[in-house]
């Protein structure tokens, strides 16, 4: 997956006056743009596609300064206008392209990207590979932006607003792993930008013939295989470094990408003031 990612910077780096087809060129590095679009955004701490607008823009730059026209560049770069191509200058380097001209900068450059694997032995990534079934996620679902780190208090808030009453009901229907109340993330961005907004899920699992409530909310997933990781420690720190890893450490090292669908989180055990949790989670995979 390392080369692969080096293999994108290399196009974008040689096309960046073009329209990049992402979903061909993942095809032709032998993966799927699902999972492309997900490792590059969690190794480089972007979307690729703001990588993409960023190289232009920085390139970009060495034009604006020259003295050709700016339409001209504008269209070299893909844009219909001047104004739109100011919009997209502005929002990399602070300033609009006239300004730039006019006095020189300020510029903010965007370097080319290079991707390395280093192994450091500090993360043991205690993980099975399991095949299931087709089955449903049923509970209640809220529409929330997408935070990388710390406490979602969209996620928190949704689940609090919840009378505990409803957390027993929903314990009791569930029939089928992963076993227990779950934490569901589904239709989430695949350059899983920061703020972006998924819906999120707590519910728990039953079996595909399992009748759904009307007032609850359900997500079918597919038969398919799931990789589980394992995780123990704070909440929800450990759960989230373990999810860095498996892009950082798991998967460039293993014959697995991630295919769509939804991630499970299945809390197996927690502290009284959930400080500290045990839990395992659920990623949707491939044989790469």
């Amino acid at each position: 997956m390392i080369a692969a990612l080096n293999q994108v910077v290399e196009y974008v780096e040689d096309h960046l006056t073009e329209e990049i087809d992402i979903a061909a060129l993942a095809i032709s590095l032998g993966t799927t743009e699902y999972h492309l679009r997900r490792m590059f955004s969690s190794l480089a701490g972007m979307p690729l596609s703001e990588y993409i607008r960023r190289r232009r823009m920085a390139v970009a730059a060495a034009d604006v300064l020259g003295d050709g026209e700016l339409l001209g560049i504008a269209v070299r770069y893909g844009y219909g206008s001047t104004e739109a191509f100011g919009r997209a200058f502005r929002a990399v380097h602070g300033t609009g392209p006239g300004d730039v001209r006019r006095d020189g900068g300020p510029l903010r450059t965007q370097p080319q990207l290079r991707f390395r694997l280093t192994v450091e032995g500090n993360t043991t990534m205690d993980t099975r590979i399991i095949d299931r079934p087709a089955f449903r996620l049923v509970g209640h679902s809220a529409r929330v932006p997408l935070f990388h780190s710390g406490v979602n208090p969209h996620i928190q808030a949704h689940i609090m607003a919840l009378p505990a009453s409803e957390h027993a009901r929903l314990k009791e229907l569930s029939n089928t792993d992963p076993a227990g109340l779950l934490q569901v993330s589904a239709d989430v961005d695949p350059d899983y930008t920061e703020g972006s907004e998924l819906t999120y899920l707590h519910g728990v699992a039953v079996t595909e013939e399992t009748p759904v409530p009307a007032e609850l909310d359900a997500i079918e997933v597919p038969a398919g295989t799931w990789a589980v990781f394992h995780t123990e420690g704070d909440y929800p720190g450990a759960l989230q470094s373990t999810w860095a890893a498996t892009a950082t450490d798991w998967f460039p090292s293993n014959p697995w990408r991630l295919r769509p669908g939804p991630s499970i989180v299945a809390v197996l055990d927690r502290a009284a003031d959930f400080s500290t949790a045990t839990c395992e989670l659920w990623l949707p995979v491939e044989r790469a």
